[in-house]
């Protein structure tokens, strides 16, 4: 399967989608079309953290993701992802977005031991990515904080 890389950004502008655009830009992921997965982690996977992505193809072409994603006006946005699989096999993701860095922590580690009892499959050590957003509401602007896991390399869109 490749790697799976594990990025973050997080961005402002005067629209929501302005915003998400600019947390998109800011972990790498801003010029490929995502195409989103749910939530399982294949055997042969390698997960690493990068924080902001490489080059991983041409601009245009679909890129398959994970993806944790809050845009806010007022306050904090916050999203999460967290992870665990077995020691050489497959895993489960779990994505939360919301308007607290705390209550993503929480909900992520519920929907894991969730996930984790619909599953017999002999799990170990969880891992969590966060990232906030702060939205300036003198400044009219919104706020969007993303995290994304991006399943290899871009793939062109048929």
């Amino acid at each position: 399967m490749g790697t799976i890389r594990i990025v973050t950004g997080s961005g402002r502008g005067p629209t929501p989608t302005a915003a998400y655009d600019a947390a998109l830009a800011a972990a790498g992921v801003h010029n490929y079309n995502l195409v989103t997965l749910s939530s399982v982690i294949p055997a042969d996977a390698k997960i690493e953290r990068v924080g902001t992505a490489p080059d991983l193809g041409p601009a245009g072409q679909g890129l398959y993701v994970v993806e944790a994603a809050e845009t806010t006006d007022a306050g904090e946005a916050a999203a999460a992802i967290g992870w665990t699989r077995e020691s050489d096999g497959p895993g489960i993701f779990y994505e939360v977005s919301g308007a607290n860095d705390e209550r993503v922590r929480a909900d992520v580690r519920a929907g894991l031991a969730a996930g984790r009892d619909l599953r017999e499959w002999d799990f170990g050590d969880e891992h969590l990515e966060v990232a906030t957003a702060d939205a300036d509401e003198d400044e009219a602007e919104y706020a969007c904080a993303v995290v994304l896991a991006v399943f290899g390399r871009s793939q062109v869109l048929v």
